[in-house]
């Protein structure tokens, strides 16, 4: 049931993403020439106006085929033909469909939800050396750890955990002041317990606060934002090498995951939440990854029509839009290649 509730998710998000163009399109004047739902021969098809709709065997992806995306087309109502805003709504549209898509799928896996641990201090233990005069006290809402936004409660121990060392700087809200804390020692203390196990822990507790519709509508908001910095996290560590090729996962690494939170979850409401809350950060994850300034990709396209009109702008001349659709071709090549690489590392480690 795991793997095809993330098949019917998948082709749901990237229906969802070309649905985004199609409607701006639409909007726009720009002809569509086909919207079609999946890939390869159509099982169904019907010509409405000047539009193909068709629904295809394949159960992946989808696309929205308008006059003249690529290039060389007379006809006025062709994508190149657009207004360059017309073109930059047209292309980010898919992204912003599936960051709202995203967001409310993390509002619904959240309205059930009647507390949550919030990042403010409830207590200390009696080992920490965090609170003091010059320290840190309770009812203190973590702000920020490092620069970074404390967006829920998880993040305070993976923001810290991201930055090595003791010395970090906090900015918490106490009695509606905000007060900063540079250069702060972060202790950690070796704790035993019964069973022998040990940890190294802070000695802070933080709240359990009863939420009400509001706060959970905020709570889902608030991962979402949570997930957009994951993405430029991650994104950052494998540009300094923190994170390499064997962090990355594809399609069926996402699905071998979401079958084990399924498996491991005490009951079929809980799986269900836990693989919408999949669902939510991959739509957002899809949103921001496709707005990236790489050839192929939407960001990619948008940067080449900032810089065509700049260009155009300044020189009066019309380029060419096939040396462009050379650089997207080319990233294209490279972007299926490293899919290939992912899906061959995900299908071995699946045996392993």
């Amino acid at each position: 049931m795991s793997v095809l509730f993330a098949i019917l998710l998948f082709s749901i998000l990237i229906f969802v993403h070309e649905l985004g163009h199609f409607v701006a399109a639409k909007l726009s004047g720009v002809q569509v020439n086909e919207f079609s739902m999946f890939m390869g021969p159509a099982i169904w098809k019907k010509q409405v106006g000047e539009t193909l709709y068709a629904i295809r065997c394949i159960p992946i992806g989808g696309y929205c085929a308008m006059e003249g995306e690529d290039g060389g087309s007379d006809n006025p109502r062709s994508f190149e033909k657009a207004a360059w805003w017309k073109r930059l709504i047209i292309l980010a549209a898919g992204s912003a469909m599936n960051f709202l898509v995203g967001v409310l799928i993390m509002i619904a896996v959240y309205l059930p939800a009647q507390q949550a641990i919030v990042p403010v201090i409830d207590s200390f233990e009696a080992f920490s050396t965090v609170t003091g005069e010059n320290g840190l006290k309770v009812g203190d809402k973590i702000l920020e750890v490092d620069g970074e936004i404390i967006y829920v409660q998880s993040d305070f121990s993976l923001i810290l955990s991201l930055n090595p060392g003791d010395i970090h700087d906090l900015v918490v809200e106490r009695n509606g002041q905000k007060v900063v804390l540079d250069d702060f020692l972060m202790e950690k203390h070796e704790v035993t317990y019964e069973d022998g196990t040990t940890r190294m822990l802070y000695g802070m507790n933080f709240t359990i606060a009863d939420m009400s519709t509001a706060d959970r509508i905020a709570y889902g908001w608030a991962q979402s934002l949570d997930t957009i910095r994951m993405v430029r996290l991650s994104l950052q560590m494998l540009f300094t090498g923190k994170a390499g090729l064997s962090d990355l996962t594809g399609p069926v690494g996402i699905v071998e995951q979401m079958a084990t939170v399924a498996d491991s979850s005490a009951t079929w409401v809980d799986a269900l939440l836990n693989m919408l809350y999949f669902g939510g950060f991959i739509a957002i994850n899809l949103a921001v990854m496709n707005l990236l300034p790489i050839p192929a990709l939407d960001g990619g396209r948008i940067l080449g029509l900032a810089l065509t009109s700049a260009i155009e702008g300044i020189t009066k001349k019309k380029l060419d839009p096939k040396y462009e659709g050379y650089v997207h071709a080319g990233g294209m090549i490279l972007l299926l290649g490293l899919m290939a690489i992912v899906w061959l590392k995900d299908i071995i480690g699946l045996f392993r």
